[in-house]
């Protein structure tokens, strides 16, 4: 679903057909890289015309961030399921589902993630975890490094932490387990003392 498509009711044929066109998205990026796939070869893969692919979606880039979004939502591990209110030093189970999510596919977040990946992919990923931070910030308060920012800022540099050690972790090979980047993101948001 398509973050313009977040709470609203849609037409249970457009679904389908977005979901044709993630999986068909997804097939090939199993079978080449990202910056490989056309439009054109997504429209085929999917049995629909280029028009309908225009329909649904600007750009590959912006499937691909629909497709991770709806693989991680299919296996529970939505990162919006996370409350910032929870303080403690385990990371949430939802973090651990989601770096398992992201082991399991390894391959496809190297490629989307990675230094020639898909901007929209990380844009949206970067988004939702400043979000969250941003909920805990309010929650918690800022850490007294990152008191003299503003808020939005200090959300922004919490998820820019999360994201290099997502981004660290799936450099390395072999992968470490998923269980060690879930704690090691969650220490990078977590870890801050707070202000007596």
């Amino acid at each position: 679903m398509t973050i313009q498509d977040e709470g609203a009711r849609v037409d249970p044929r457009v679904l389908r057909t977005r979901r044709l066109l993630q999986d068909a998205l997804l097939s090939l990026a199993r079978e080449r890289s990202l910056d490989e796939i056309s439009v054109a070869d997504v429209a085929d893969r999917a049995t629909v015309n280029r028009s309908t692919f225009y329909q649904h979606y600007p750009d590959t880039d912006t499937l691909l961030a629909d497709a991770l979004d709806a693989q991680a939502a299919l296996v529970g591990a939505d990162l919006t399921q996370i409350h910032p209110g929870v303080g403690t030093r385990t990371p949430p189970d939802v973090l651990v589902r989601y770096a398992t999510h992201v082991a399991e596919n390894v391959n496809l977040y190297r490629s989307a993630l990675g230094e020639h990946g898909s901007p929209v992919a990380v844009t949206r990923l970067r988004r939702r975890i400043a979000a969250l931070a941003t909920e805990g910030l309010e929650l918690h308060g800022t850490p007294p490094a990152l008191a003299h920012l503003p808020l939005p800022i200090a959300a922004a540099a919490l998820a820019g932490s999360v994201i290099g050690v997502l981004v660290a972790w799936l450099e390395r090979d072999p992968l470490p387990p998923a269980q060690d980047v879930a704690s090691w993101a969650w220490s990078a948001v977590s870890g801050w003392p707070a202000e007596a």
